[in-house]
C-alpha cells in the first residue's frame, strides 16, 4: 500500500492523503471544488463546483499514472439533490461517455459549506 499526496492537488484539510494505491487500483480521498494554489472555494454555483472538483480527481489520478476513463466507482456528495442535474451534467461532460459505477448522497453539508464533494476509485493499467 502506498499514499498519495500531489503537489498539483489542493492540500487535504484534514489528517488524510489524496489517494492510496494498492496494487493496480487507487482509492482517492473525496474533492472539493478548492483550487489548489488558493485553497478556496471555486464557483458560486454546482456546474462550477463540479468542473473544479473532476479537474482536482483528474490531477490526483494522473499523478499515479491513470486517468479518468479508468474510474470503475464513484461516489459523489450533495449539499442539496436539487443540485443533481447540474452536477450530472458536467460529471458527463468531464468523463466523455465513460460510465462508471456510482452512487449520490444528499449529505446536508460538505466541508467549506461545498456544494459537492465526490470521490473515486481508479484502475492503474
Amino acid at each position: 500500500m502506498k499514499q498519495i499526496f500531489s503537489k498539483k492537488a489542493p492540500a487535504a484539510i484534514g489528517p488524510y492523503c489524496h489517494a492510496i494505491v494498492h496494487d493496480n487500483m487507487v482509492f482517492c480521498s473525496g474533492q472539493i471544488p478548492l483550487d489548489p494554489e488558493t485553497m478556496e472555494i471555486v464557483g458560486g454555483n454546482i456546474e462550477d463546483q463540479t468542473s473544479r472538483v473532476m479537474k482536482n480527481i483528474e490531477t490526483v489520478l494522473s499523478e499515479v499514472g491513470t486517468s479518468l476513463s479508468k474510474i470503475v466507482k464513484t461516489t459523489i456528495f450533495l449539499d442539496t439533490m436539487d443540485d443533481f442535474t447540474g452536477m450530472n451534467k458536467v460529471y458527463e461532460e468531464c468523463l466523455k461517455g465513460h460510465k462508471p459505477a456510482r452512487s449520490a448522497f444528499e449529505a446536508g453539508r460538505l466541508p467549506k459549506d461545498a456544494l459537492v464533494e465526490i470521490e473515486c476509485i481508479a484502475v492503474i493499467e
